[in-house]
Protein backbone atom coordinates (compact mmCIF):
# COMPACT_ATOMS: atom_id res chain seq x y z
CA UNK A 1 0.00 0.00 0.00
CA UNK A 2 2.87 2.32 1.08
CA UNK A 3 4.83 0.89 -2.26
CA UNK A 4 1.62 2.20 -3.89
CA UNK A 5 0.90 5.66 -2.78
CA UNK A 6 4.56 6.19 -3.49
CA UNK A 7 3.89 5.64 -6.87
CA UNK A 8 0.85 7.92 -7.54
CA UNK A 9 2.54 10.58 -5.49
CA UNK A 10 5.55 10.57 -7.72
CA UNK A 11 3.00 10.57 -10.58
CA UNK A 12 0.82 13.44 -9.61
CA UNK A 13 3.95 15.20 -8.69
CA UNK A 14 4.39 15.97 -12.41
CA UNK A 15 3.87 19.62 -13.77
CA UNK A 16 5.71 21.48 -15.79
CA UNK A 17 9.06 21.34 -17.18
CA UNK A 18 11.61 23.92 -15.19
CA UNK A 19 11.41 27.85 -16.11
CA UNK A 20 13.47 30.43 -16.40
CA UNK A 21 13.28 33.60 -14.18
CA UNK A 22 12.49 37.07 -14.70
CA UNK A 23 15.17 39.16 -13.79
CA UNK A 24 13.18 42.04 -12.99
CA UNK A 25 10.30 40.12 -11.09
CA UNK A 26 11.97 36.74 -9.86
CA UNK A 27 8.81 35.14 -11.19
CA UNK A 28 8.94 32.41 -13.61
CA UNK A 29 8.99 33.11 -17.31
CA UNK A 30 7.09 31.90 -19.63
CA UNK A 31 3.83 32.55 -17.52
CA UNK A 32 0.22 33.59 -18.63
CA UNK A 33 -1.17 37.11 -16.97
CA UNK A 34 -4.46 38.96 -17.89
CA UNK A 35 -5.23 42.22 -19.02
CA UNK A 36 -6.30 44.53 -16.39
CA UNK A 37 -7.63 47.08 -18.49
CA UNK A 38 -10.69 47.62 -21.35
CA UNK A 39 -7.85 49.66 -23.13
CA UNK A 40 -4.41 47.98 -23.71
CA UNK A 41 -1.33 49.40 -26.18
CA UNK A 42 0.69 46.41 -27.33
CA UNK A 43 3.92 48.24 -28.50
CA UNK A 44 7.01 46.87 -30.95
CA UNK A 45 8.88 47.85 -28.09
CA UNK A 46 9.96 48.49 -24.11
CA UNK A 47 8.58 52.23 -24.39
CA UNK A 48 5.89 54.63 -25.38
CA UNK A 49 8.21 56.13 -27.75
CA UNK A 50 7.86 52.91 -29.83
CA UNK A 51 4.78 52.24 -32.38
CA UNK A 52 1.44 50.62 -31.08
CA UNK A 53 1.52 47.26 -32.87
CA UNK A 54 -2.02 46.43 -31.48
CA UNK A 55 -4.92 48.13 -29.15
CA UNK A 56 -6.19 45.33 -27.49
CA UNK A 57 -10.55 46.45 -26.35
CA UNK A 58 -10.76 44.24 -23.54
CA UNK A 59 -10.38 43.05 -20.05
CA UNK A 60 -9.48 39.99 -18.83
CA UNK A 61 -7.74 38.74 -22.09
CA UNK A 62 -5.01 35.93 -21.51
CA UNK A 63 -1.38 36.77 -22.45
CA UNK A 64 1.73 35.23 -22.27
CA UNK A 65 5.15 36.83 -20.73
CA UNK A 66 8.02 35.75 -22.88
CA UNK A 67 10.54 38.59 -21.39
CA UNK A 68 10.71 41.42 -19.23
CA UNK A 69 12.81 44.71 -19.18
CA UNK A 70 12.16 47.22 -16.38
CA UNK A 71 8.19 47.89 -16.34
CA UNK A 72 7.59 46.40 -19.69
CA UNK A 73 6.87 43.10 -19.78
CA UNK A 74 7.28 41.45 -23.25
CA UNK A 75 3.74 39.08 -24.21
CA UNK A 76 2.72 36.45 -27.10
CA UNK A 77 -1.21 36.60 -27.46
CA UNK A 78 -3.33 33.64 -28.80
CA UNK A 79 -2.83 35.13 -32.61
CA UNK A 80 0.66 35.00 -31.95
CA UNK A 81 1.08 38.81 -31.67
CA UNK A 82 4.30 39.61 -29.77
CA UNK A 83 5.14 42.72 -28.47
CA UNK A 84 5.93 44.72 -25.22
CA UNK A 85 3.40 45.87 -22.52
CA UNK A 86 3.73 47.75 -19.47
CA UNK A 87 3.16 46.12 -16.41
CA UNK A 88 0.55 48.08 -15.01
CA UNK A 89 -2.57 47.00 -17.68
CA UNK A 90 -1.78 43.55 -16.81
CA UNK A 91 -2.51 41.13 -13.66
CA UNK A 92 -1.71 37.90 -12.56
CA UNK A 93 -5.57 36.54 -12.33
CA UNK A 94 -6.08 33.47 -14.45
CA UNK A 95 -8.27 34.07 -17.85
CA UNK A 96 -8.36 32.01 -20.78
CA UNK A 97 -9.96 32.18 -24.42
CA UNK A 98 -12.35 29.57 -25.60
CA UNK A 99 -10.61 28.45 -28.85
CA UNK A 100 -11.97 27.56 -32.17
CA UNK A 101 -11.96 24.00 -33.58
CA UNK A 102 -14.55 24.00 -36.53
CA UNK A 103 -17.29 24.11 -33.97
CA UNK A 104 -19.48 27.40 -32.61
CA UNK A 105 -19.83 25.99 -28.52
CA UNK A 106 -18.20 23.62 -26.16
CA UNK A 107 -19.68 21.63 -23.84
CA UNK A 108 -19.53 22.46 -20.32
CA UNK A 109 -19.59 19.47 -17.45
CA UNK A 110 -20.34 19.00 -13.60
CA UNK A 111 -16.70 17.14 -13.65
CA UNK A 112 -13.91 15.25 -15.90
CA UNK A 113 -15.86 13.55 -18.08
CA UNK A 114 -19.19 14.02 -16.11
CA UNK A 115 -22.38 15.24 -17.42
CA UNK A 116 -22.75 17.48 -19.25
CA UNK A 117 -24.31 20.97 -17.50
CA UNK A 118 -24.12 23.21 -20.38
CA UNK A 119 -22.41 25.04 -23.47
CA UNK A 120 -19.97 27.82 -23.93
CA UNK A 121 -19.32 29.82 -27.23
CA UNK A 122 -16.19 30.03 -29.08
CA UNK A 123 -14.16 33.26 -28.51
CA UNK A 124 -14.98 33.85 -24.94
CA UNK A 125 -13.10 35.00 -22.17
CA UNK A 126 -13.43 32.85 -19.13
CA UNK A 127 -12.23 32.68 -15.66
CA UNK A 128 -9.94 30.10 -14.36
CA UNK A 129 -10.31 28.24 -11.07
CA UNK A 130 -8.77 25.23 -11.28
CA UNK A 131 -6.77 22.76 -13.53
CA UNK A 132 -5.95 18.98 -13.41
CA UNK A 133 -4.27 16.77 -16.22
CA UNK A 134 -6.41 17.47 -19.04
CA UNK A 135 -9.82 19.26 -17.65
CA UNK A 136 -10.11 23.06 -16.52
CA UNK A 137 -12.48 24.75 -13.89
CA UNK A 138 -13.95 28.11 -15.53
CA UNK A 139 -16.37 30.57 -15.26
CA UNK A 140 -18.71 32.75 -17.10
CA UNK A 141 -21.30 34.19 -15.70
CA UNK A 142 -23.90 32.29 -13.97
CA UNK A 143 -22.23 29.27 -15.71
CA UNK A 144 -19.42 27.48 -13.74
CA UNK A 145 -18.12 23.92 -15.16
CA UNK A 146 -15.30 21.85 -16.68
CA UNK A 147 -13.81 22.36 -19.66
CA UNK A 148 -11.32 19.78 -22.09
CA UNK A 149 -8.71 22.10 -21.85
CA UNK A 150 -7.61 21.56 -25.66
CA UNK A 151 -10.60 23.74 -25.85
CA UNK A 152 -8.66 26.34 -23.90
CA UNK A 153 -5.66 29.00 -24.69
CA UNK A 154 -4.20 30.30 -21.64
CA UNK A 155 -2.41 27.49 -19.76
CA UNK A 156 0.08 25.06 -19.89
CA UNK A 157 -0.24 20.99 -20.92
CA UNK A 158 -0.66 19.21 -17.65
CA UNK A 159 -0.60 22.05 -16.06
CA UNK A 160 -1.86 22.28 -12.15
CA UNK A 161 -3.78 25.06 -11.12
CA UNK A 162 -5.25 25.80 -7.53
CA UNK A 163 -5.07 21.94 -7.13
CA UNK A 164 -3.43 20.59 -3.88
CA UNK A 165 -1.83 17.05 -3.48
CA UNK A 166 -5.75 15.89 -2.18
CA UNK A 167 -7.31 17.05 -5.25
CA UNK A 168 -4.66 15.79 -7.73
CA UNK A 169 -5.89 11.71 -5.67
CA UNK A 170 -9.26 12.80 -7.18
CA UNK A 171 -8.39 13.60 -10.27
CA UNK A 172 -6.13 10.12 -10.48
CA UNK A 173 -9.47 8.75 -8.90
CA UNK A 174 -11.31 10.35 -11.73
CA UNK A 175 -8.87 9.35 -14.55
CA UNK A 176 -9.24 5.11 -13.26
CA UNK A 177 -12.80 5.39 -13.24
CA UNK A 178 -13.27 6.93 -16.73
CA UNK A 179 -10.89 3.89 -18.00
CA UNK A 180 -12.86 1.92 -19.98
CA UNK A 181 -10.16 -1.29 -19.40
CA UNK A 182 -10.02 -0.80 -15.79
CA UNK A 183 -13.92 -0.60 -15.57
CA UNK A 184 -13.94 -3.88 -17.50
CA UNK A 185 -11.85 -5.77 -14.94
CA UNK A 186 -13.47 -4.50 -12.24
CA UNK A 187 -16.79 -5.22 -13.34
CA UNK A 188 -14.83 -9.21 -14.62
CA UNK A 189 -13.59 -9.58 -10.90
CA UNK A 190 -16.97 -8.93 -9.51
CA UNK A 191 -19.02 -10.97 -11.81
CA UNK A 192 -16.32 -13.76 -10.94
CA UNK A 193 -17.32 -12.89 -6.94
CA UNK A 194 -20.86 -12.98 -7.01
CA UNK A 195 -20.72 -15.90 -8.87
CA UNK A 196 -18.28 -17.73 -6.38
CA UNK A 197 -20.26 -15.91 -3.80
CA UNK A 198 -23.89 -17.63 -5.25
CA UNK A 199 -22.31 -21.51 -5.10
CA UNK A 200 -20.91 -21.33 -1.44
CA UNK A 201 -24.20 -19.96 -0.34
CA UNK A 202 -26.43 -22.50 -2.17
CA UNK A 203 -24.32 -25.63 -1.01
Amino acid sequence: MKIFLFITFVFLSFNLPAKQIGEVTKLPIPRFVSLKSDEANLRVGPSKNYPILIKYVKNNIPLEIIDEYDVWRQVKDYNKNIGWIHESLIKGDRYALVISKNLSKYNIFNRPNGKVIGHIGKNNVVELKKCVKNWCLVELQVLKGWILRSNIWGTYEEEFLNIGFTHKLIDFYWMICDNKYVNYLVNFFKNIYFEIFSKIKTN
